[in-house]
């Protein structure tokens, strides 16, 4: 099922512009690449922020409808208000069916809760949670799953050893030397930072106890000198 969005072309530019068009709840945006001229549009604040709701929008090659016009299109860059996090300006980039495309994609972690090892209360670290891959359109995916089910303390998993689905490669494979760009995606080890801080806090106690202790001693030898004195 294929995403739509809707925009309206636009001609006034600038930030002056920009400013108008969010008083008003557009968002302005651009479309570029392709043998086409970029195209300075706007889009609705609300249409486009239940757009972004669903993942797969991140993820799929878009319908943007100008007027009369349609062009295939992967959101490229998408900017946010700092404070309000809300979408201030969003950049679509045109793609032709027969050529690559070069994008992002999540790594979507599956088979956590049948893993005995986690769930026995090891921890399943992730160093990796997006790949940038290559690949047609039509092959273009939603994500790629990584399936952690069997792995147990001390086992790992790289980028050589994921699943692609057909046609999508990732791109730092496609080194000469694939070793050297391979990277740990996740792994699984025993919960040994959570003991290291609860052994902290039980030497700080300790500590604190011997320091009362030292100070209550301090503080009876301050005394009897004081007596000694009178």
């Amino acid at each position: 099922m294929s995403i739509t969005v809707n925009a309206i072309e636009r001609k006034d530019q600038g930030k002056g512009a920009s400013r108008r068009l969010r008083k008003e709840e557009k968002v302005p945006s651009i479309i570029y690449g392709g043998k086409a001229a970029p195209k300075m549009i706007s889009l609705s604040i609300h249409e486009i922020t239940h757009l972004l709701e669903d993942e797969n929008t991140f993820t799929s090659v878009l319908d943007l409808v100008v007027g009369k016009e349609t062009d295939s299109v992967v959101l490229k860059d998408i900017q946010r208000h700092p404070a309000k996090n809300v979408v201030t300006h969003i950049d679509f980039l045109r793609v032709d069916a027969k050529q690559t495309l070069v994008t992002t994609t999540p790594l979507h972690f599956i088979g956590v809760e049948e893993n005995e090892a986690l769930r026995l209360g090891n921890m399943l670290n992730q160093f990796v949670v997006s790949v940038e891959i290559s690949c047609l359109p039509k092959d273009l995916p939603h994500g790629i799953d990584v399936d952690v089910t069997k792995l147990e303390i001390g086992d790992h998993l790289s980028l050589t050893d994921l699943v692609l689905p057909e046609g999508v490669v990732i791109t730092s494979l496609q080194h000469e030397d694939i070793e050297a760009h391979d990277q740990t995606v996740c792994s699984v080890s025993e919960p040994k930072i959570v003991e290291e801080e609860e052994e902290e806090v039980i030497e700080g106690e300790e500590g604190s106890e011997d320091g009362d202790a030292d100070q209550a001693d301090e503080s009876e030898g301050s005394n009897n000198d004081g007596d000694d004195t009178e």
